[in-house]
């Protein structure tokens, strides 16, 4: 008879909580589960601790770690497209079509957009110019870790103020 009763009980647990599912909202259904999520995890610590166990989840931890220091210059070499990647995957149609991955910088750019990327004044001189061009892309090449977008917005803005360079 108890193996009965310990199989009905999941049995009509399951079925409560399908029901549960369906009738309730979305945003009702993330929120509870988030909770349900944390509850567990916490009791699963206590658990653990309880049964000298947690020391496990310690070397699990620093194994992680360890690992994701060894993969570092491999996942920052490929940030870029991994950045693409999670903007088509979060983002949907509106920021891909905002920012198109195959068109880094507007086509048209204005003598005053130009200046206020490079940070001059109206009448700077060519070697200012050259010189605002050189510093800030130094500070945002992608070769050294900075933005495509940034690199091209301001090799755009140099190409914008000295037409012939």
């Amino acid at each position: 008879m108890i193996r009965i009763l310990l199989l009905l009980v999941p049995v009509i647990a399951i079925y409560w909580t399908i029901c549960w599912f369906q009738k309730t909202p979305a945003e009702v259904v993330g929120r509870q589960l988030k909770k349900v999520s944390w509850i567990a995890a916490i009791l699963l610590l206590l658990l653990l601790a309880g049964t000298g166990k947690l020391n496990v989840v310690f070397a699990a931890f620093g194994v992680a770690i360890a690992f994701a220091v060894r993969l570092l210059p491999a996942i920052l070499h490929y940030a870029p497209q991994l950045h693409r990647l999670w903007q088509v995957f979060s983002g949907g149609k509106q920021q891909q079509n905002q920012q198109n991955p195959n068109r880094p910088f507007r086509s048209g750019m204005s003598k005053t957009q130009a200046l206020d990327v490079l940070g001059l004044k109206p009448g700077a001189s060519e070697k200012d110019i050259i010189d605002a061009h050189r510093k800030l892309i130094s500070k945002v090449h992608p070769d050294r870790g900075g933005s495509d977008y940034l690199a091209a917005q301001i090799n755009l803005a140099k190409k914008t103020l000295l037409p012939q360079g």
